[in-house]
């Protein structure tokens, strides 16, 4: 039996975990923090959603296959390495291009945040693929008994 008690904190628990992940991956390309450690807290925050409501749930919210995740953020990796290639500068050099906002304010954008985004997507796929897969076996396991 679930407990009522953490599939309700569990919603707003979750949401402020993505959200936190969020933080950590848009900081990391100047600052400690990144694609890696933001998706692990993406993951925990999809983990205690599993616990909560079970793998079904997770696999509607996420309405994507984790595996296609991991290999859109490899693609997405792979792409800001060869941004650079194709702009005559070693692989994955960063590469940046600054947006104005207006009133003299601009907003620099790289390509080292484009591969946080594609190691954010690869981690968050793998590991929600490993963690779906286990609690799929364990739902299985227990129809056996």
């Amino acid at each position: 039996m679930q407990s009522l008690i953490l599939r309700t904190a569990t919603r707003l628990v979750v949401a402020l975990m993505l959200i936190f992940s969020l933080f950590l991956l848009w900081r990391g390309h100047n600052l400690p923090g990144g694609g890696f450690i933001g998706s692990l807290v993406a993951a925990t925050a999809f983990a205690l959603y599993s616990m909560a409501d079970g793998p079904a749930a997770v696999r509607r919210a996420l309405r994507i296959d984790p595996r296609l995740i991991a290999v859109i953020g490899l693609m997405t990796a792979l792409i800001a390495g060869l941004w650079a290639a194709l702009a005559g500068v070693p692989f994955l050099t960063g590469l940046w291009n600054k947006i104005p906002l207006g009133e003299g304010a601009e907003l620099p954008l790289g390509t080292p945040l484009l591969f946080d985004i594609g190691v954010y997507l690869t981690v968050l796929g793998g590991v929600l693929s490993l963690l779906l897969a286990l609690e799929e076996s364990e739902v299985d396991d227990d129809r056996l008994d």
